[in-house]
């Protein structure tokens, strides 16, 4: 691995060619002084982009992040984006954010829905090539008859394609995930691509107060020496596999590379949690740990939670929350931890599969504990009371019987 400084990128200190200071991560996110701001999703997208010292962005359009994708061009009219363009589809989007990583840029780019699907084969790609791009993930329907509203569905296509994910509850989580994802997706020992993930309309659209680090510093640039392989070197792994013609043989040898890279990616998934830690807080948030009756869940479904609990607290019952910030890498051992005493746990989702409650129900000892829903789909709200009625109703029942 190499240690190589661009001379023509600024370093910490220094200001870039816009006049922010480029600042060590650490002092940006914990001891700079914020300023709130009244803002949607769609913007803090762009105030994240802006901070975050990207040199390409490639954009396609697609409900609903089209407007954050153009905000981010506008960035680049502005000159605090390196490089932006138009792709062909949202296939092309991600072969070319993939050949500006391998060329040694920090890339960013946005899709949702059908969009991901269309790009799926590409992300693997991603996190085998160790390519640390980041997508924001504005996740909506993708079923047909066709939808454009929210439904946290495609997420359950992203689970094993080596990618970091970390879903935000709110406009304040993307702002600051998407800048944290940065720096923990471009440590050497993980070098993982990220995708940010938040609730289409629910975030892009609504407006929300934020919290904003100032304006005027930045991230450090990536520096594309400092990864665990070289760039564009087509000798050594793992674009090499990419090429090689013994790689797609029915042989020992190819079955064995294609192995233990495979368990490399994992491997550094699992090398991201400490910083990761450092960097959000934890992997997960908790309240009322104690209580018998535990909400578990991510992305805006933990907001409607917390409005449950408030409801269930006039009732005088006592209900506990756990925030999920990562899905991957999953929180098995927090989550262990945080419901080892519930003895209901219920995962409200905003979709029809029940994928949250699958991954609780595969950590979590007494596993009978985990209740799939309240579940709402296909764009539709979950109101706190539904929450509250799904728990008092399913509560009942497993008591009659």
């Amino acid at each position: 691995m190499g240690t190589h400084e661009n001379p023509n990128v600024p370093q910490i200190g220094t200001p870039n060619k816009k006049g922010q200071i480029i600042t060590a991560p650490e002092e940006i996110f914990f001891n700079s002084p914020r300023t709130q701001a009244f803002l949607t999703g769609s913007e803090v997208i762009k105030e994240a982009v802006k901070r975050s010292s990207v040199d390409f962005s490639v954009a396609y359009p697609i409900t609903p992040q089209s407007e954050a994708s153009s905000l981010v061009g506008e960035l680049y009219a502005d000159g605090y984006v390196g490089d932006y363009m138009r792709g062909e589809s949202e296939f092309a989007v991600m072969g070319q954010c993939a050949g500006a990583a391998f060329g040694g840029a920090r890339v960013f780019t946005t899709t949702a829905g059908p969009g991901t699907l269309r790009a799926f084969e590409n992300f693997p790609m991603w996190a085998g090539a160790r390519l640390p791009i980041q997508v924001v993930f504005t996740v909506r329907g993708v079923n047909s008859p066709l939808t454009i509203q929210p439904d946290t569905l495609e997420i359950a296509f992203m689970l094993e394609t080596g990618m970091l994910l970390w879903h935000a509850e709110d406009a304040q989580d993307l702002f600051d995930f998407m800048m944290k994802g940065y720096i923990v997706a471009e440590l050497p020992e993980v070098h993982l691509p990220i995708g940010v993930i938040c609730d289409g309309f629910f975030v892009t659209h609504t407006k929300d107060v934020v919290s904003m680090t100032p304006e005027n510093v930045a991230l450090p640039h990536y520096n594309p020496y400092a990864n665990p392989t070289p760039v564009m070197d087509m000798e050594t792994a793992p674009i090499r596999h990419m090429r090689d013609p013994f790689i797609m043989k029915s042989n020992y040898i190819s079955y064995m590379t294609h192995a233990s890279w495979q368990l490399e990616v994992k491997a550094a998934m699992e090398r991201s949690r400490k910083m990761t830690r450092k960097l959000l807080n934890g992997l997960i948030e908790v309240e009322n740990p104690d209580a018998e009756i535990l909400l578990v869940s991510s992305g805006t479904a933990v907001s409607q939670s917390r409005e449950a609990i408030r409801l269930f607290r006039d009732k005088g019952v006592k209900v506990g929350l756990v925030k999920i910030k990562t899905i991957r890498p999953f929180p098995k051992e927090e989550i262990r931890e945080a419901t080892k005493n519930a003895k209901y746990i219920f995962v409200p989702e905003f979709n029809v599969a029940g994928w949250m409650a699958r991954e609780i129900a595969s950590v979590v000892e007494r596993n009978e504990r985990v209740i799939a829903g309240p579940h709402v789909a296909g764009g539709m709200t979950m109101p706190p009371e539904v929450i509250v009625e799904e728990v008092e109703r399913t509560i009942a029942r497993m008591n009659k019987k």
